[in-house]
């Protein structure tokens, strides 16, 4: 009787600790034909990094003109450092919306308000505080 209740035990143990376990990454992330390259766990763009509701954008890095989730992506993968890009190609189509797939100029993405003018899925706001690591800005 102990080893059995010993071993139901140790089962649901053990489906606990394997649904907090940290989200594994798919192999390939696509959509709508453009790749993203990082540590994805979704076909939303989402990352092991920010994988929340709201964190459905990719970012399309200057220097190597892919798409991924973040920067700690980039710099995980990339064998390069990153450029931002600068505010006199903020019409360069540079953000992918992970739910419809549209892209997005740095001009239409910093003025949506946190959501998508396409589709109105709603972006992460928190992403604003790390423009700095993607586009040029005021110092």
């Amino acid at each position: 009787m102990k080893s059995l209740l010993l071993a139901i035990l140790i089962f649901f143990t053990g489906q606990a600790i394997a649904q907090q376990a940290p989200l594994l990454p798919i192999v390939k992330s696509n959509i709508k034909g453009v790749n993203i390259y990082g540590q994805t766990v979704d076909n939303q763009t989402r990352c092991q990094h920010w994988h929340s509701d709201l964190d459905v954008i990719a970012i399309k890095f200057k220097c190597c003109e892919k798409y991924y989730p973040c920067f700690s992506c980039h710099e995980e993968e990339a064998d390069h450092k990153p450029q931002v890009w600068p505010k006199a190609e903020f019409d360069t189509k540079a953000i992918l919306c992970g739910v419809c797939g549209s892209e997005l100029t740095i001009t239409e993405y910093q003025a949506s308000g946190n959501t998508c003018p396409k589709c109105t899925a709603a972006f992460n706001p928190g992403c604003s505080k790390h423009y700095h690591l993607y586009f040029e800005t005021e110092d």
